[in-house]
């Protein structure tokens, strides 16, 4: 039979009749709903048995993507739109190197936090692609061109969740492949990338670029590829710690060299910049009023952001609220403080001895989503109306484990963080403002000449100097992601 290909692959003939030997063999195959729609395209190609002929059918169909089970169907069009409807990957007198490269990339996502499933591992095997590259007449050209459509989607749907992840919560596929107003298109990067002297750095520069998605990134490789193949014992449990965490740093777009990171379970804010970084500890929102992930900019601060309550007010009305139900206070936004501008709990015994000496006492009450704001708030757009603030209670900074909240963010050493902002931004000069502001006590609104990135993220772990360190899953979000990020209802991360 092989004898025979090569035969009639030498006549004009020979090439006809094969075409029409491979059509008659996809006809013979149709047995089900979608073989007969397969019939159907294989038939409007009679008179054209080129592979692009077949590709142009195949994406031409409103059905393509239930056809081929693409993940991306609009976007795989738009790639070949762009290279004039032809084979990418099987397409006879081209270098097959980089089709090589993209099997080994998909055989290899393991190392990328990815998953196998998810890259038509069914269909996309090396030995019908051995023949399609060095024994063409041996595969019709119909199923080149739906091996060539799945390796493309596949390719697409890699470079995606590489950069936006897999389970993005505002990049979701849908949105994706309609390609509207996005910051990223992975058909067209593939396209740059198969234009390329070095494809796989080409694919794999669309990752983010901070070093703890890097660090990350090195310690993945060597648990399932360095460490794999020289036999060493990887607990699968650590390896869905880093992927999950990669998975979410993909969504923080991190891609400025300057930004402040708020890590919600580790308890810390970095003001990360070219040369050094500021590291600041901070309290987040508790269980039942959890800090969200975002990304913002921060835009200006405000000095004594709280309005003082009128002594009038807080004798009459405010404290006798207060004595007959302690939560009063809390629930609206209240917070007593002495003259020398030292918080007051609201037990029962300090609110008695406010009363006995009211005098050396007063309240503020703040519009934010603490009670107490401190001497300094950051502002950042969100929709959350959370904000990045001060606090009277710093004793809390003591503690290990600091979710207190009510979804704000408060961190140690708010003005030497505004100090630093106001260098970053160019606005030395405002200190002073900043300084005088503090001390008399007043109100001033501080904007920002240059606005500084903010990134709220939720990291269960990050890797520094090769190591893997965990930190506990406060809001206990690891176990869902890790079950929708593997397809499966078994769970093995760390604690």
């Amino acid at each position: 039979m092989e004898s025979f290909f090569k035969y009639m692959q030498r006549t004009k003939a020979g090439g006809f009749m094969l075409a029409a030997v491979a059509i008659f063999s996809v006809l013979q195959s149709t047995a089900s709903c979608n073989n007969e729609r397969v019939k159907s395209i294989v038939n409007v190609v009679r008179k054209d048995t080129s592979v692009a002929a077949f590709i142009q059918q195949y994406l031409n169909d409103n059905n393509a993507k239930a056809l081929l089970g693409l993940y991306y169907p609009a976007s795989v069009k738009r790639f070949y739109d762009a290279n004039n409807g032809e084979a990418a990957w099987v397409k006879e007198q081209r270098n097959p190197k980089q089709t090589w490269e993209a099997m080994l990339l998909l055989d290899c996502v393991l190392q990328y936090g990815l998953s196998h499933d998810d890259y038509h591992p069914k269909e996309l095997l090396y030995k019908p692609l051995h023949e399609m590259l060095e024994e063409p007449g041996k595969i019709s050209n119909n199923e080149k061109a739906k091996f060539d459509i799945l390796l493309s989607d596949a390719m697409i749907t890699f470079m995606n969740n590489l950069h936006y992840g897999k389970l993005n919560p505002v990049y979701y596929a849908d949105k994706i492949d309609a390609g509207l107003m996005l910051p990223f298109h992975a058909e067209n990067a593939l396209t740059d990338a198969l234009k390329q002297s070095d494809f796989m750095d080409g694919v794999l520069n669309v990752q983010p670029k901070s070093k703890q998605y890097a660090a990350m990134q090195d310690r993945m490789r060597l648990l399932k590829g360095q460490y794999k193949e020289d036999c060493y014992e990887v607990p699968e449990s650590e390896v869905r710690k880093i992927a999950i965490n990669m998975e979410r740093l993909r969504w923080a777009e991190i891609n400025e060299d300057a930004y402040i990171q708020v890590n919600i379970p580790s308890y810390n804010l970095k003001f990360i910049q070219p040369d050094t970084t500021y590291e600041f500890k901070v309290v987040v929102g508790k269980p039942t009023a959890q800090t969200p992930s975002l990304s913002s900019e921060i835009t200006y601060f405000t000095t004594y952001p709280e309005w003082k309550i009128p002594q009038s007010i807080f004798v009459k009305e405010l404290l006798p609220k207060a004595l007959k139900d302690t939560a009063y206070l809390d629930n609206n936004h209240f917070t007593i403080y002495d003259r020398a501008g030292n918080y007051v709990k609201p037990t029962k015994a300090n609110l008695r001895n406010v009363k006995r000496h009211i005098q050396s006492y007063y309240a503020r009450q703040s519009s934010g989503c603490d009670n107490a704001l401190g001497n300094l708030v950051f502002r950042f757009q969100n929709i959350y109306d959370i904000y990045l603030h001060d606090t009277p209670e710093q004793q809390l900074f003591k503690r290990e484990e600091r979710a207190f909240s009510h979804s704000c963010i408060r961190v140690e050493n708010a003005q030497h963080l505004a100090e630093l902002v106001l260098k970053f931004s160019g606005d030395e000069n405002k200190i002073t403002v900043l300084h005088k502001a503090s001390s008399a006590h007043l109100t001033r609104n501080i904007s920002l000449k240059k606005h500084v990135p903010i990134k709220i993220t939720y990291l269960t772990c990050e890797v520094k100097e090769g190591l893997v360190i965990t930190y506990k899953d406060i809001y206990n979000l690891d176990k869902s992601l890790e079950m929708a990020l593997y397809n499966t209802a078994q769970t093995l991360t760390l604690k």
